[in-house]
């Protein structure tokens, strides 16, 4: 039974997990910076370094501790090598490093990207290669092949803003406070998502990617006319960027084939309404939707953990270099075309 320690610090959460070759979950803890970046209506990278290098040791041995193993019990240690904010990525990293070479295990460097796109494999035994992912966490939005570990063909990204992030910016246009996207959809509930006309960008459009940034300034246009309810500008914005994924999703997947499954993955997944639409989705194609439990949407270090298992699984593993650098970005599919906006950065 392989064990392998994952360490997350890629944004707000300090996490760490140990998580063994048949899938379980042995011991898990996370520790939320919700409250000290409450007040900033976002993540303060300053911020969210100190509060990685604070809490980070107590809580990898209070994993150790609530499993009752040491570090010696150990087969790797796995931590996030980017994309993030680099400081606290740095700090989660150095720690592995620390944790390797004290124990003599190996060190796998994981994309952060990578725990998401196989966090369903995690839960999900039955999930194959090759699957379709909708990737849509708080900095990214991609649609990718995925074909194996390691393997990632890029079909689409976002031009401009990722998904979450105007999820955030919908909440702080909204005054509905940090996190921004839970409280997007629960204030959804309470509004109509046809009583504000907001555009979709790229609606139907022959290019495969995102843009979210003209559906955030519609909705900040609309908060400003003072004559919509807060809960219906929040719902119909949450109908508006669901029929942009549907869509895009959609054309992905008329344009790949062989495929075992839809999945989505990454913080939006958690998204009750936008998982509904996918899954009708899926359905249209005839394909399985899956998505990961709600606690394996948001960051963990679980899919962390589980990303060091695949890699071991591996017939050619090596172990990562202790030199290894932390990377700011870090893309999944490095040989991807660059395109316009701010998708040159995916």
């Amino acid at each position: 039974m392989g064990l392998v320690l994952g360490i997350e610090s890629s944004c707000d959460e300090t996490a760490a997990a140990l998580v063994d070759g048949e899938r379980r979950i042995v011991a898990q803890r996370i520790a939320s910076q919700d409250d000290a970046h409450r007040p900033y209506g976002g993540v303060v990278p300053e911020i969210a370094a100190r509060a990685h290098a604070e809490r980070i040791a107590p809580l990898v041995a209070a994993v150790l501790q609530d499993a009752g193993m040491e570090l010696g019990d150990l087969d790797a240690i796995a931590a996030t090598a980017g994309p993030g904010l680099i400081g606290g990525v740095m700090v989660g990293l150095v720690t592995a490093k620390a944790l390797a070479m004290a124990s003599d295990k190996p060190l796998i460097a994981v994309n952060h990207l990578e725990g998401h796109a196989l966090s369903p494999r995690l839960a999900d035994p039955a999930l194959q290669f090759p699957y379709l992912l909708l990737l849509v966490s708080g900095g990214h939005c991609q649609v990718l092949r995925v074909e194996g570990v390691g393997q990632y063909r890029r079909l689409a990204t976002t031009i401009d803003d990722a998904l979450g992030e105007a999820f955030d910016k919908t909440a702080k246009i909204l005054g509905l406070g940090f996190p921004g996207g839970p409280a997007v959809e629960r204030l959804a509930r309470q509004g109509s998502r046809k009583a504000v006309p907001l555009p979709r960008p790229l609606l139907g459009s022959s290019e495969p990617h995102f843009s979210f940034a003209g559906l955030k300034s519609a909705v900040l246009r609309a908060k400003q006319a003072g004559t919509h309810a807060d809960a219906d500008i929040a719902a119909a914005f949450q109908q508006a960027a669901l029929d942009c994924v549907v869509d895009r999703t959609r054309r992905a997947l008329a344009d790949s084939d062989g495929l075992t499954a839809l999945v989505v993955a990454g913080g939006v997944a958690a998204n009750q309404t936008i998982r509904a639409g996918l899954e009708g989705l899926a359905g249209e194609f005839g394909l399985p939707f899956v998505a990961p439990p709600l606690a394996l949407c948001t960051d963990n270090a679980a899919m962390i953990a589980w990303a060091g298992q695949e890699r071991l699984a591996l017939g050619n593993f090596v172990p990562d270099p202790l030199d290894i650098a932390a990377r700011p970005r870090w893309p999944l599919d490095p040989d991807a075309a660059p395109v316009r906006g701010a998708g040159v950065k995916a």
